[in-house]
């Protein structure tokens, strides 16, 4: 029984030893293995088992891209401006070997060479040009961080400046003049709104004085129409009537009668002098006259 407690006990401890010495590596990390203390292999995802007291990982490695975001570093320019830039690398491990024995705290030797640099880079440039070329800084500071890490089993996909924060009297005479740049803009809009407004105006009453002029055009042309169109026919309500006293043959008497009617018209009139000629007196002869005259005019016509 006592041999039979033992072997079971071995049969335990092996058990647990397996268990203990069993290891999952998931997917996109590797586990660096020592053996003896030495580099052996690298795993990759999957089932692995490590020798017992002999192997041992000596480091788990994520694969995936890492984002480290480094406080303000201050950097001089070329014209002895002090400012404040922060950056953002964005990097990934390439070699888990490399990486794990490659530098001393990897993450803290980024943030070193980033910030130095960084300062080389801005040192060859003056504030202005600082401001403006973000896009040329990250260009140069991938680049030469790239270069250096690969050592390291580090590649740096990018790098971002993130905030570029100069000193306090620079700040307030550049948002001085963004200010004035403002109300410069702001008054270049108000004016073109202006000028749009007078010239919308003049427009207006362009269109408008024109449109007057056809009115009055138009109201001269239908009176002097109408006022032809009497003239017409007061002609042919003449012509009419002198038409049809030819065609009743009027008496004496009659000639006589139309002669003082025709005085007394006359005589109604705006004229202050009537000069009547001494003929009248025979008015039956003064229209009988005038009855050939109209019927020889008709006639002619």
């Amino acid at each position: 029984m006592p041999i039979l407690y033992i072997f079971l006990a071995l049969i335990l401890i092996a058990v647990i030893i397996l268990i203990a010495n069993a290891r999952i590596v998931p997917q996109a990390y590797v586990f660096v293995v020592e053996r003896m203390g030495v580099y052996s292999t690298t795993w990759t995802a999957g089932f692995h088992f490590k020798v017992p007291f002999i192997d041992r990982i000596a480091k788990k490695v994520s694969l995936k891209e890492q984002v480290v975001d480094f406080k303000p570093q201050p950097v001089i320019t070329r014209d002895n401006v002090t400012m404040q830039i922060d950056t953002v690398v964005f990097f990934q491990i390439t070699d888990a070997k490399l990486f794990t024995y490659g530098v001393e705290r990897p993450l803290s030797a980024i943030e070193n060479l980033t910030a130095t640099t960084l300062r080389n880079i801005i040192g060859e440039m003056e504030l202005d040009h600082t401001l403006t070329s973000r896009d040329v800084i990250n260009t140069k500071i991938t680049s030469i961080l790239d270069e250096a890490t690969d050592k390291w089993g580090i590649k740096v996909n990018r790098v971002e400046v993130k905030n570029i924060i100069p000193p306090a009297e620079i700040q307030d005479a550049m948002e001085k003049q963004m200010k004035a740049e403002r109300q410069r803009r702001e008054s270049i809009l108000r004016a073109e709104g202006e000028k749009r407004s007078a010239i919308l105006v003049a427009e207006g009453e362009k269109e408008s004085a024109i449109l007057r002029a056809d009115a009055v055009r138009e109201q001269r042309i239908r009176e002097a129409q109408g006022e032809a169109q009497a003239i017409l026919e007061v002609q042919k309500a003449l012509a009419d009537s002198i038409r049809l006293l030819n065609e009743a043959d009027p008496s004496q008497k009659v000639l006589t009668l139309k002669s003082l009617e025709a005085l007394q018209k006359v005589a109604d009139g705006k004229a202050t002098k009537l000069i009547i000629p001494s003929e009248l007196q025979n008015l039956a002869g003064l229209l009988a006259s005038a009855k050939e005259i109209v019927s020889s005019d008709a006639a002619a016509k």
